[in-house]
C-alpha cells in the first residue's frame, strides 16, 4: 500500500512538473506570439503611413483639369479629366525609321517623343515650315528662302504644339490612322481633334508613352 502511495505521489510530481513546464513553455509561445503581432502591427501602421505618403505625392503631381495621354505603341490618344474618359481617338505616332543626310552629317529619327509635355501653342489653319529633313526625303534641294518651306493644308485645321517642333495635328492621310507612320508627331481625324483642342489649353499636360 505505502508503495502504492509512493508511486502515485512520484506520478502526481512528475505530473504537476510536466505541467509547469508545458505551462512555461506555452506562456513563452504565447509571449513570443504577442510580440511578433505587436511587431505585424508595428509593420502595418509604417506601411499604411507610407502608402498614404504616396498617394498624397501622386494626388499632387496629377494633371488638374483636362489632359492628354497618348499611348505610340497602340496609336490611342486619350483626353480625360482625373479617371474619366471624355474622348478616345485613334491617332498616329511616330514610325521610328531613320533618314540620313546624304553628306552623312546629320541623322533624324523620325519617333514620337516619350514624357511628360505640355501644351505651348494652339493653332487655327496652321502653317507647316517644312525642315530641312522633309526636302531632303522628297530628293529636293534645301530652299534659302523662308516663304519657300511653307505649306498650307498639311497639318490640317487645327495643331497643338508641345515643344522642339513636335504637334498634335491633322492629317490628310486619315486612312493611316492606326499607323506608326509619323515624322514623330501625332495624327489625328478632324472630328477627334476638334473635340480636344476646344477643351484644352496652353499648359494642359500631355503624357506621352
Amino acid at each position: 500500500m505505502t508503495a502504492s502511495v509512493g508511486t502515485v505521489l512520484v506520478l502526481w510530481l512528475l505530473i504537476v512538473l510536466a505541467g509547469g513546464i508545458i505551462a512555461g513553455r506555452q506562456s513563452v509561445s504565447i509571449r513570443e506570439s504577442w510580440a511578433d503581432s505587436l511587431s505585424e502591427t508595428v509593420s502595418s501602421k509604417d506601411l499604411e503611413k507610407k502608402s498614404a505618403s504616396i498617394r498624397a505625392s501622386m494626388d499632387r503631381l496629377a494633371p488638374r483639369g483636362n489632359y492628354i495621354i497618348i499611348d505610340t505603341g497602340r496609336n490611342i490618344l486619350f483626353l480625360k479629366n482625373g479617371d474619366r474618359i471624355l474622348r478616345e481617338a485613334v491617332v498616329s505616332c511616330g514610325s521610328g525609321s531613320i533618314l540620313i543626310d546624304p553628306s552623312g552629317q546629320r541623322s533624324w529619327i523620325f519617333d514620337t517623343p516619350r514624357g511628360v509635355f505640355s501644351v505651348t501653342s494652339l493653332l487655327r489653319r496652321p502653317v507647316w515650315i517644312k525642315p530641312d529633313w522633309a526636302f531632303l526625303e522628297e530628293g529636293r534641294d534645301i530652299p534659302t528662302n523662308l516663304n519657300d518651306r511653307a505649306e498650307r493644308g498639311t497639318l490640317g485645321d487645327y495643331a497643338l504644339g508641345f515643344g522642339q517642333g513636335y504637334f498634335i495635328h491633322g492629317t490628310l492621310y486619315t486612312r493611316l490612322l492606326g499607323r506608326n507612320v509619323t515624322h514623330g508627331c501625332v495624327r489625328v481625324g478632324d472630328d477627334d481633334l476638334e473635340y480636344v483642342f476646344d477643351r484644352i489649353r496652353i499648359g494642359t499636360s500631355i503624357l506621352i508613352y
